[in-house]
């Protein structure tokens, strides 16, 4: 990504007494912009250089930042640009989804260590906190002290009321309850004793993208993310905003129409289990859809008409949302292959070029770049954030 395309962070403080906040501003700034000497991010923060000194040598100390190499500017003495250490801090992210769960370990730069996978025919609370326990173990078996020492905490990545979800994942209701009583802290208790953060899934696939893809582009969009079911987030002033109950963006569930007129939810046109369907229908393996790497060309024959529905529907979609917040851009991705994924905004940014946009300001429709670990990478951020960078409107602000 140009970097001149990345928004710059806002203003520190330099009083004394602010040190947690002044350290997280500068992990922020690092971690957005990448390695920088102190005299930019002095700029870039408004905090003296005394202060930048004091808090770069901290955080040097604690193994979170790693010194460059000398750099012979144009005038006056070089200078040593400070970046990230990857091997400073380390995560645990899980996605739990309606066919598979993915458990990953992720270092401070967003890197994948290592991933896990387990597939079933639908999730039940103990298989998936068995996966979850096994998977640790085995991560952290190849990981040293050291390494494990510094793994900061567990994101777990769900849907939103999970116990609702019997019929789309075609679980008895009476026994897909259970997770009605749930408690992920407890359960992960039981065999770890690292903080845990549960965010909803289709929000933790939408704070990897404003982390680590073209999130850092745009300063208030919408997020449509296209797995078995559509889901989706909101970044207003450059904060995923996850709303009083944790459901904010649940974009999935926007009133649709199908093509006889009858009233529906966005996820029953434009989610991957339509295409799945279809498959079925014709006699056709739906698992093809899930293998990594991930190629839907031979199954173009069905893939086309269901790009064509997707798009209508999400380009209705970006309009609706739109017309209650003024957002900058809509970002698509999805749990789908890229070339796909492209097809799919070109299509839906033609199809919104169609559409009454009386007293709406188009935004632009982009594609993300995270993919089908969007929600597991979004996960992992959550311990990440909690202990370590800002998350709040006021720190962020417009270069």
């Amino acid at each position: 990504m140009e970097m001149d395309k990345v928004r710059s962070l806002s203003g520190g403080v330099n009083q004394s007494g602010v040190r947690a906040y002044n350290e997280r501003l500068l992990l922020t700034t690092l971690l957005r912009h990448g390695a920088l000497p102190g005299s930019d991010i002095a700029r870039r923060t408004g905090l003296s250089p005394q202060t930048i000194s004091v808090i770069l040598r901290k955080l040097e100390g604690d193994g979170l930042l790693v010194r460059g190499e000398s750099v012979k500017g144009k005038v006056g003495k070089p200078f040593v640009p400070m970046a990230i250490n990857p091997q400073g801090l380390f995560s645990y992210g899980m996605k739990i989804g309606r066919r598979s769960a993915d458990l990953l370990v992720m270092d401070f730069q967003g890197n994948i260590r290592k991933q896990l996978h387990t597939r079933y025919n639908y999730p039940m609370p103990t298989e998936v906190f068995s996966f979850l326990h096994e998977g640790i173990q085995e991560i952290e078996a190849a990981m040293t002290s050291d390494e494990v020492s510094r793994i900061c905490g567990l994101g777990i990545a769900a849907p939103f009321e999970m116990w609702s979800w019997h019929e789309q994942v075609r679980a008895p209701e009476a026994e897909f309850q259970v997770w009605r009583e749930i408690s992920f802290a407890e359960e992960v208790a039981r065999f770890s004793q690292l903080p845990v953060f549960v965010v909803n899934d289709a929000t933790a696939a939408c704070r990897a993208e404003h982390m680590f893809g073209r999130g850092k582009e745009f300063r208030d969009y919408a997020y449509f993310f296209l797995a078995a079911f559509i889901g989706g987030g909101v970044v207003l002033n450059h904060s995923v905003y996850e709303g009083y109950q944790g459901n904010a963006g649940s974009l999935g569930s926007l009133p649709s129409r199908r093509d006889d007129g009858s009233e529906c939810q966005l996820l029953d046109r434009a989610s991957i289990h339509l295409l799945e369907s279809s498959l079925i229908q014709n006699g056709i393996d739906p698992d093809r859809l899930w293998r990594v790497p991930q190629d839907w060309s031979s199954l173009s024959e069905w893939v086309a008409p269901w790009l064509e529905q997707t798009a209508a529907a999400l380009a209705h979609a970006s309009l609706t949302t739109c017309a209650v917040i003024d957002f900058e851009a809509i970002l698509i991705d999805g749990a789908l292959p890229p070339d796909v994924r492209e097809r799919l905004v070109a299509r839906v940014r033609e199809r919104v070029s169609r559409l009454d946009t009386r007293g709406i300001i188009i935004p632009a429709i982009e594609a993300g770049m995270i993919g089908a670990n969007a929600r597991a990478i979004g996960a992992a951020s959550s311990p990440v954030i909690a202990q370590f960078l800002l998350d709040t409107n006021a720190g962020l602000a417009e270069a």
